[in-house]
Protein backbone atom coordinates (compact mmCIF):
# COMPACT_ATOMS: atom_id res chain seq x y z
CA UNK A 1 0.00 0.00 0.00
CA UNK A 2 1.33 3.54 -1.16
CA UNK A 3 2.30 6.26 1.84
CA UNK A 4 -0.52 9.06 1.98
CA UNK A 5 -0.01 12.36 4.29
CA UNK A 6 -1.52 12.05 7.60
CA UNK A 7 -2.41 15.62 9.04
CA UNK A 8 -2.54 15.65 12.47
CA UNK A 9 -2.84 17.47 16.14
CA UNK A 10 -1.58 16.13 19.20
CA UNK A 11 -0.70 17.01 22.98
CA UNK A 12 2.19 16.32 24.61
CA UNK A 13 2.44 14.76 28.32
CA UNK A 14 2.56 18.68 29.47
CA UNK A 15 -0.66 19.37 27.63
CA UNK A 16 0.91 21.44 24.85
CA UNK A 17 -0.90 20.91 21.22
CA UNK A 18 1.42 20.01 18.53
CA UNK A 19 0.32 19.68 14.49
CA UNK A 20 2.15 18.52 11.72
CA UNK A 21 1.97 16.00 9.13
CA UNK A 22 3.38 12.60 8.71
CA UNK A 23 3.66 9.81 6.21
CA UNK A 24 2.29 6.33 6.74
CA UNK A 25 0.41 3.62 4.57
CA UNK A 26 -2.68 3.74 7.21
CA UNK A 27 -4.06 5.70 10.33
CA UNK A 28 -3.31 3.07 12.61
CA UNK A 29 -0.12 2.90 11.41
CA UNK A 30 0.56 7.08 11.30
CA UNK A 31 -0.91 6.85 15.24
CA UNK A 32 1.59 4.75 16.13
CA UNK A 33 4.43 6.78 14.41
CA UNK A 34 2.83 9.75 16.29
CA UNK A 35 2.57 8.59 19.54
CA UNK A 36 6.06 6.85 19.07
CA UNK A 37 7.35 10.88 19.32
CA UNK A 38 5.77 11.14 22.86
CA UNK A 39 2.25 12.67 21.75
CA UNK A 40 -1.26 11.62 21.82
CA UNK A 41 -2.85 12.69 18.50
CA UNK A 42 -6.06 14.59 18.95
CA UNK A 43 -7.30 14.47 15.61
CA UNK A 44 -5.57 12.45 12.41
CA UNK A 45 -7.05 12.82 8.87
CA UNK A 46 -5.82 12.12 5.40
CA UNK A 47 -4.77 15.10 2.93
CA UNK A 48 -7.81 16.73 1.59
CA UNK A 49 -9.65 14.73 3.97
CA UNK A 50 -13.23 16.52 4.97
CA UNK A 51 -13.65 16.37 8.66
CA UNK A 52 -11.33 15.47 10.61
CA UNK A 53 -12.17 12.38 13.55
CA UNK A 54 -9.67 9.59 14.35
CA UNK A 55 -12.32 7.40 12.15
CA UNK A 56 -13.16 6.73 8.34
CA UNK A 57 -15.82 8.59 7.72
CA UNK A 58 -18.09 5.73 5.28
CA UNK A 59 -17.74 3.38 8.51
CA UNK A 60 -20.66 1.49 9.79
CA UNK A 61 -22.27 2.04 12.78
CA UNK A 62 -21.54 -0.21 15.45
CA UNK A 63 -24.59 -2.72 16.70
CA UNK A 64 -25.48 -3.51 20.45
CA UNK A 65 -24.70 -6.98 19.82
CA UNK A 66 -21.15 -6.23 18.25
CA UNK A 67 -20.64 -3.62 21.72
CA UNK A 68 -21.68 -6.65 23.36
CA UNK A 69 -19.42 -9.02 22.46
CA UNK A 70 -16.16 -6.70 23.09
CA UNK A 71 -16.77 -6.31 26.36
CA UNK A 72 -17.05 -10.07 26.39
CA UNK A 73 -13.31 -10.38 24.65
CA UNK A 74 -12.38 -7.41 26.65
CA UNK A 75 -13.23 -8.94 30.11
CA UNK A 76 -11.80 -12.23 29.17
CA UNK A 77 -8.37 -10.37 28.18
CA UNK A 78 -8.32 -9.15 31.28
CA UNK A 79 -8.81 -12.32 32.78
CA UNK A 80 -6.18 -14.20 30.99
CA UNK A 81 -3.51 -10.95 32.07
CA UNK A 82 -3.02 -10.43 28.48
CA UNK A 83 -1.55 -6.96 27.75
CA UNK A 84 -4.09 -4.88 26.90
CA UNK A 85 -3.05 -2.92 23.71
CA UNK A 86 -1.73 -5.88 22.28
CA UNK A 87 -4.90 -7.57 23.36
CA UNK A 88 -7.42 -4.94 21.64
CA UNK A 89 -5.34 -5.19 18.61
CA UNK A 90 -5.78 -8.52 17.68
CA UNK A 91 -10.07 -8.48 19.07
CA UNK A 92 -9.40 -5.34 16.11
CA UNK A 93 -8.09 -7.80 13.53
CA UNK A 94 -10.39 -10.29 14.20
CA UNK A 95 -13.61 -7.45 13.17
CA UNK A 96 -15.53 -6.73 10.07
CA UNK A 97 -15.50 -3.94 7.93
CA UNK A 98 -17.20 -1.38 10.03
CA UNK A 99 -16.79 1.60 12.74
CA UNK A 100 -16.13 -0.55 15.70
CA UNK A 101 -12.61 -1.75 14.16
CA UNK A 102 -11.73 1.59 13.89
CA UNK A 103 -12.83 2.04 17.39
CA UNK A 104 -10.93 -0.65 19.30
CA UNK A 105 -7.85 0.26 17.14
CA UNK A 106 -7.50 3.71 18.36
CA UNK A 107 -8.38 2.32 21.79
CA UNK A 108 -5.63 0.18 21.85
CA UNK A 109 -2.94 2.60 20.12
CA UNK A 110 -4.42 5.07 22.93
CA UNK A 111 -3.73 2.77 25.51
CA UNK A 112 -0.36 1.62 23.74
CA UNK A 113 0.66 5.89 24.34
CA UNK A 114 -0.28 5.07 28.17
CA UNK A 115 -3.81 6.06 28.60
CA UNK A 116 -6.35 4.43 30.87
CA UNK A 117 -8.80 1.94 29.46
CA UNK A 118 -12.01 4.30 30.12
CA UNK A 119 -10.48 7.49 29.08
CA UNK A 120 -9.22 5.57 25.88
CA UNK A 121 -13.47 4.57 25.72
CA UNK A 122 -14.17 8.38 26.63
CA UNK A 123 -12.91 9.37 23.09
CA UNK A 124 -15.96 7.10 21.73
CA UNK A 125 -18.42 7.98 23.81
CA UNK A 126 -21.19 8.36 20.84
CA UNK A 127 -20.17 4.38 20.41
CA UNK A 128 -20.39 3.22 24.39
CA UNK A 129 -22.43 5.62 25.99
CA UNK A 130 -21.99 7.56 28.90
CA UNK A 131 -23.26 4.71 31.18
CA UNK A 132 -20.81 2.11 30.05
CA UNK A 133 -17.93 4.67 30.06
CA UNK A 134 -18.44 5.74 33.65
CA UNK A 135 -19.04 1.82 34.77
CA UNK A 136 -15.04 1.18 32.91
CA UNK A 137 -14.03 3.99 34.86
CA UNK A 138 -14.88 3.04 38.69
CA UNK A 139 -14.06 -0.81 37.39
CA UNK A 140 -11.06 0.36 36.38
CA UNK A 141 -10.79 2.09 39.83
CA UNK A 142 -11.41 -0.22 41.88
CA UNK A 143 -9.67 -3.03 40.45
CA UNK A 144 -13.10 -5.28 39.34
CA UNK A 145 -12.88 -4.75 35.79
CA UNK A 146 -12.97 -8.55 34.83
CA UNK A 147 -16.23 -9.22 36.95
CA UNK A 148 -17.60 -5.45 36.01
CA UNK A 149 -17.02 -6.24 32.05
CA UNK A 150 -18.79 -9.86 32.42
CA UNK A 151 -21.55 -7.90 33.90
CA UNK A 152 -21.78 -5.23 31.42
CA UNK A 153 -21.34 -7.97 28.23
CA UNK A 154 -24.33 -10.50 30.01
CA UNK A 155 -26.51 -6.88 30.05
CA UNK A 156 -25.97 -5.63 26.55
CA UNK A 157 -26.78 -9.11 25.11
CA UNK A 158 -29.91 -9.39 27.47
CA UNK A 159 -31.27 -5.42 26.26
CA UNK A 160 -30.16 -6.16 22.72
CA UNK A 161 -32.72 -9.53 22.85
CA UNK A 162 -35.43 -7.79 24.41
CA UNK A 163 -35.15 -5.27 21.40
CA UNK A 164 -34.84 -7.98 18.98
CA UNK A 165 -38.04 -9.86 20.56
CA UNK A 166 -39.94 -6.17 20.82
CA UNK A 167 -39.08 -5.70 17.15
CA UNK A 168 -40.26 -9.72 15.93
CA UNK A 169 -43.37 -9.00 17.88
CA UNK A 170 -44.06 -5.98 16.05
CA UNK A 171 -43.48 -6.84 12.73
CA UNK A 172 -46.41 -8.91 11.97
CA UNK A 173 -49.37 -5.64 13.70
CA UNK A 174 -46.88 -3.37 11.62
CA UNK A 175 -46.92 -4.84 7.83
CA UNK A 176 -50.94 -5.37 8.57
CA UNK A 177 -51.53 -1.41 9.62
CA UNK A 178 -49.49 -0.62 6.60
CA UNK A 179 -51.07 -2.98 4.13
CA UNK A 180 -54.24 -1.41 5.25
CA UNK A 181 -53.32 1.91 5.21
CA UNK A 182 -52.30 1.48 1.02
CA UNK A 183 -55.73 -0.32 1.05
CA UNK A 184 -58.02 2.59 2.58
CA UNK A 185 -56.02 4.84 0.50
CA UNK A 186 -56.49 3.02 -2.62
CA UNK A 187 -60.00 2.58 -1.36
CA UNK A 188 -61.09 6.19 -0.64
CA UNK A 189 -59.02 7.91 -3.51
CA UNK A 190 -59.91 6.01 -6.37
CA UNK A 191 -63.05 3.69 -5.66
CA UNK A 192 -65.21 6.05 -3.74
CA UNK A 193 -65.19 8.81 -6.00
CA UNK A 194 -65.57 6.68 -9.27
CA UNK A 195 -69.15 5.36 -7.74
CA UNK A 196 -69.98 8.51 -6.54
CA UNK A 197 -69.75 9.90 -9.27
CA UNK A 198 -71.46 7.55 -11.10
CA UNK A 199 -74.14 7.97 -8.87
CA UNK A 200 -74.48 11.52 -8.91
CA UNK A 201 -74.83 11.27 -13.19
CA UNK A 202 -77.76 9.16 -12.22
CA UNK A 203 -79.06 12.01 -10.09
CA UNK A 204 -79.00 10.43 -7.51
CA UNK A 205 -78.66 12.47 -3.81
CA UNK A 206 -75.75 11.11 -2.07
CA UNK A 207 -75.82 10.31 1.57
CA UNK A 208 -73.64 12.60 3.74
CA UNK A 209 -71.17 9.90 4.57
CA UNK A 210 -70.42 9.01 0.84
CA UNK A 211 -69.73 13.12 -0.06
CA UNK A 212 -67.27 13.03 2.73
CA UNK A 213 -66.00 10.00 1.61
CA UNK A 214 -66.09 11.54 -2.08
CA UNK A 215 -64.18 14.45 -0.82
CA UNK A 216 -61.53 13.12 1.07
CA UNK A 217 -60.45 10.73 -1.51
CA UNK A 218 -60.94 14.25 -3.88
CA UNK A 219 -58.61 15.77 -1.91
CA UNK A 220 -56.05 13.24 -2.00
CA UNK A 221 -55.91 12.75 -5.60
CA UNK A 222 -55.26 16.82 -6.34
CA UNK A 223 -53.45 17.27 -2.88
CA UNK A 224 -51.81 14.56 -2.53
CA UNK A 225 -48.39 16.56 -2.26
CA UNK A 226 -50.10 18.45 0.98
CA UNK A 227 -50.63 15.11 2.56
CA UNK A 228 -47.01 14.36 2.04
CA UNK A 229 -46.22 17.98 3.61
CA UNK A 230 -48.27 17.14 6.28
CA UNK A 231 -46.74 13.75 6.99
CA UNK A 232 -43.04 14.98 6.72
CA UNK A 233 -43.91 18.38 9.29
CA UNK A 234 -45.65 15.49 11.70
CA UNK A 235 -42.16 13.34 11.59
CA UNK A 236 -40.59 16.29 11.96
CA UNK A 237 -42.16 17.47 15.05
CA UNK A 238 -42.14 14.14 16.55
CA UNK A 239 -38.07 14.11 16.07
CA UNK A 240 -37.93 17.65 17.67
CA UNK A 241 -39.90 16.81 20.54
CA UNK A 242 -38.31 13.55 21.02
CA UNK A 243 -34.92 15.77 20.98
CA UNK A 244 -36.26 17.98 24.54
CA UNK A 245 -36.66 16.59 27.77
CA UNK A 246 -39.60 17.82 28.45
CA UNK A 247 -41.45 16.28 24.89
CA UNK A 248 -39.72 12.60 25.67
CA UNK A 249 -41.72 13.05 29.15
CA UNK A 250 -44.85 13.89 27.27
CA UNK A 251 -44.73 10.98 25.02
CA UNK A 252 -43.40 8.84 27.90
CA UNK A 253 -46.73 9.95 30.40
CA UNK A 254 -48.82 9.08 26.88
CA UNK A 255 -47.65 5.54 26.36
CA UNK A 256 -47.56 4.87 30.25
CA UNK A 257 -51.20 4.97 29.29
CA UNK A 258 -51.96 2.25 27.19
CA UNK A 259 -52.39 -0.55 29.61
CA UNK A 260 -50.50 -3.17 27.61
CA UNK A 261 -47.74 -1.07 26.32
CA UNK A 262 -46.76 0.51 29.68
CA UNK A 263 -46.56 -2.92 31.34
CA UNK A 264 -43.70 -3.93 28.62
CA UNK A 265 -42.05 -0.45 29.30
CA UNK A 266 -41.94 -0.69 33.05
CA UNK A 267 -40.52 -4.36 32.64
CA UNK A 268 -38.02 -3.19 30.51
CA UNK A 269 -36.72 0.08 32.29
CA UNK A 270 -37.19 -1.36 35.51
CA UNK A 271 -34.97 -4.63 34.27
CA UNK A 272 -32.57 -1.97 33.07
CA UNK A 273 -32.38 0.25 36.31
CA UNK A 274 -31.71 -2.85 38.68
CA UNK A 275 -28.95 -4.16 36.36
CA UNK A 276 -27.19 -1.27 36.10
CA UNK A 277 -27.70 -0.20 39.77
CA UNK A 278 -26.44 -3.51 40.48
CA UNK A 279 -23.21 -3.36 38.35
CA UNK A 280 -22.57 -0.13 38.88
CA UNK A 281 -22.39 -0.67 42.93
CA UNK A 282 -20.09 -3.88 42.36
CA UNK A 283 -17.86 -1.33 40.56
CA UNK A 284 -17.18 0.40 43.02
CA UNK A 285 -19.61 3.28 42.56
CA UNK A 286 -21.05 5.02 45.58
CA UNK A 287 -25.10 5.06 46.03
CA UNK A 288 -25.66 8.23 44.47
CA UNK A 289 -23.62 7.99 41.42
CA UNK A 290 -25.25 4.05 41.14
CA UNK A 291 -28.49 5.41 41.09
CA UNK A 292 -27.79 8.49 38.85
CA UNK A 293 -26.48 5.93 36.15
CA UNK A 294 -29.08 4.12 36.86
CA UNK A 295 -31.88 6.54 36.08
CA UNK A 296 -29.90 7.40 32.89
CA UNK A 297 -29.81 3.77 31.87
CA UNK A 298 -33.39 3.38 32.38
CA UNK A 299 -34.47 4.83 28.93
CA UNK A 300 -37.76 6.38 30.53
CA UNK A 301 -37.88 9.96 31.86
CA UNK A 302 -40.18 8.76 34.31
CA UNK A 303 -37.96 6.53 36.09
CA UNK A 304 -35.23 9.20 35.66
CA UNK A 305 -37.28 11.57 37.71
CA UNK A 306 -37.75 9.75 40.18
CA UNK A 307 -33.66 8.21 40.70
CA UNK A 308 -33.51 12.18 41.01
CA UNK A 309 -35.46 12.39 43.84
CA UNK A 310 -34.33 9.33 45.27
CA UNK A 311 -30.42 10.88 44.76
CA UNK A 312 -31.76 14.04 46.90
CA UNK A 313 -33.21 12.07 49.36
CA UNK A 314 -29.73 9.80 50.12
CA UNK A 315 -27.84 13.23 49.84
CA UNK A 316 -29.64 14.14 52.81
CA UNK A 317 -29.22 11.35 55.03
CA UNK A 318 -31.62 9.17 53.57
CA UNK A 319 -31.36 5.22 53.46
CA UNK A 320 -32.23 3.49 50.55
CA UNK A 321 -34.74 1.21 51.73
CA UNK A 322 -36.65 4.50 52.63
CA UNK A 323 -35.75 6.60 49.95
CA UNK A 324 -37.33 3.97 47.75
CA UNK A 325 -40.96 4.83 48.86
CA UNK A 326 -41.37 8.23 47.01
CA UNK A 327 -40.28 6.30 43.73
CA UNK A 328 -43.50 5.71 41.77
CA UNK A 329 -42.31 3.85 38.95
CA UNK A 330 -41.07 1.07 40.55
CA UNK A 331 -43.12 -1.84 41.44
CA UNK A 332 -43.51 -3.15 45.07
CA UNK A 333 -41.74 -6.33 44.17
CA UNK A 334 -38.73 -3.82 43.44
CA UNK A 335 -39.04 -2.02 46.09
CA UNK A 336 -39.48 -4.75 48.66
CA UNK A 337 -36.64 -6.93 46.98
CA UNK A 338 -33.95 -3.64 46.67
CA UNK A 339 -34.71 -2.76 50.27
CA UNK A 340 -33.92 -6.14 51.42
CA UNK A 341 -30.88 -5.88 49.67
CA UNK A 342 -30.07 -2.73 51.34
CA UNK A 343 -30.76 -4.04 54.90
CA UNK A 344 -28.73 -7.56 54.40
CA UNK A 345 -25.74 -5.63 52.35
CA UNK A 346 -26.40 -7.69 49.20
CA UNK A 347 -27.84 -5.17 47.43
CA UNK A 348 -26.38 -6.53 43.87
CA UNK A 349 -27.47 -9.72 44.38
CA UNK A 350 -31.17 -8.43 44.84
CA UNK A 351 -30.66 -6.03 41.44
CA UNK A 352 -29.62 -9.59 39.33
CA UNK A 353 -32.74 -11.11 41.06
CA UNK A 354 -34.88 -8.25 40.16
CA UNK A 355 -33.43 -7.68 36.84
CA UNK A 356 -33.62 -10.97 35.55
CA UNK A 357 -37.22 -11.22 36.71
CA UNK A 358 -38.16 -8.15 34.81
CA UNK A 359 -35.96 -9.43 31.86
CA UNK A 360 -38.42 -12.79 31.73
CA UNK A 361 -41.91 -11.15 32.15
CA UNK A 362 -41.13 -8.67 29.52
CA UNK A 363 -39.90 -11.56 26.80
CA UNK A 364 -43.05 -12.95 27.93
CA UNK A 365 -45.23 -9.88 27.30
CA UNK A 366 -43.47 -8.22 24.02
CA UNK A 367 -43.75 -12.15 22.88
CA UNK A 368 -47.87 -12.26 23.23
CA UNK A 369 -48.11 -8.75 22.22
CA UNK A 370 -49.49 -10.18 18.63
CA UNK A 371 -51.51 -11.88 20.33
CA UNK A 372 -53.34 -9.20 22.47
CA UNK A 373 -53.17 -6.75 19.30
CA UNK A 374 -54.89 -9.20 16.97
CA UNK A 375 -58.38 -8.23 18.18
CA UNK A 376 -58.35 -4.74 17.49
CA UNK A 377 -56.52 -5.11 14.48
CA UNK A 378 -59.36 -7.18 13.42
CA UNK A 379 -61.80 -4.72 14.84
CA UNK A 380 -60.49 -1.74 12.71
CA UNK A 381 -60.30 -3.64 9.63
CA UNK A 382 -63.96 -4.17 9.77
CA UNK A 383 -64.74 -0.86 10.64
CA UNK A 384 -62.68 0.18 7.49
CA UNK A 385 -63.91 -2.20 5.54
CA UNK A 386 -67.80 -1.47 6.72
CA UNK A 387 -66.91 2.32 6.13
CA UNK A 388 -65.77 2.02 2.62
CA UNK A 389 -69.58 -0.47 2.08
CA UNK A 390 -71.84 1.51 3.35
CA UNK A 391 -70.21 4.97 1.48
CA UNK A 392 -70.71 2.29 -2.10
CA UNK A 393 -73.31 0.76 -1.04
CA UNK A 394 -75.91 3.45 0.89
CA UNK A 395 -76.53 5.18 -2.75
CA UNK A 396 -77.25 1.47 -4.64
CA UNK A 397 -80.15 0.76 -2.17
CA UNK A 398 -81.65 4.44 -3.59
CA UNK A 399 -80.91 3.25 -6.61
CA UNK A 400 -82.50 0.21 -6.27
CA UNK A 401 -85.83 1.97 -4.22
CA UNK A 402 -86.01 4.23 -7.77
CA UNK A 403 -86.13 1.74 -10.14
CA UNK A 404 -88.39 -0.72 -8.09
Amino acid sequence: MSAVTFQYSAVDRAGARHTGATQAASRGEAYRKIAALGLTPVQIKAAGEAGGGLLGRGSRKARPKDIAHFTYQLGVLISARIPLSEGLLSIAAQEREGQLKDVITDIAHRVQAGEQIATALEQHERVFGSVYISTIRAAERAGTMSRVLDHLSDMLERQQESRSQLRGALMYPACVVSVLLLAVTFLVAFVVPRFAGMFEKRGLELPLFTKALMGLGLSVQHYWWAYLIAIAAAVFGLRRTMGSQSGRERIDRLLHKVPYIRSILEGLAIARFTRVLGISLSSGLNLIEAIELSGKASGRPLLQADAQKMIDQVRTGGRLGEVLGTCNYLTPFTKRMLGAGDQSAELPRMCDIVARHYDRESAQLAKNIGTVIEPVLIVLIAMVVLAVALAIFLPMWDMVKLVG
